[in-house]
Formats: structure tokens, C-alpha cells, sequence
């Protein structure tokens, strides 16, 4: 399932919600990490991260 948040530069950034390895807050807003090395910061804060997230993940009837 694909979210969308607010890149740190200022454009949509599309994220698929189950690549997600981990999440943590920094300066710039929210960094979501995914496997190989690959992350992106996000204005959003944590808390509304982990929130969208976790809503896209859930099991939707």
C-alpha cells in the first residue's frame, strides 16, 4: 500500500508502507527507512508517520 507524505524539499513523496524498516525523528521531520540503505525525510512528524503507516497496513474490509 502506497502513502503519501511531504518531502523534505518540499514534493510529494510516495512511500510503500510494508518496505518500511524503520522510522525515527530528526531536525528536518520524520526519516523512514527502507532496506539497502535507502531512507527519506518527511515534514510530518513522527507521531502522524507512524499513524498513516500503520492505517495502510491494517487489513481493510
Amino acid at each position: 500500500m502506497l502513502v503519501m507524505f511531504v518531502g523534505a524539499d518540499r514534493t510529494e513523496t510516495a512511500v510503500n508502507a510494508a518496505q518500511v524498516t524503520f522510522v525515527s525523528s530528526v531536525t528536518d521531520g520524520t526519516r523512514i527507512r527502507f532496506g539497502e540503505g535507502r531512507s527519506v525525510t518527511v515534514t510530518e512528524p513522527i507521531g502522524e508517520v507512524m499513524r498513516t503507516l500503520n492505517e495502510a497496513l491494517r487489513p481493510h474490509d
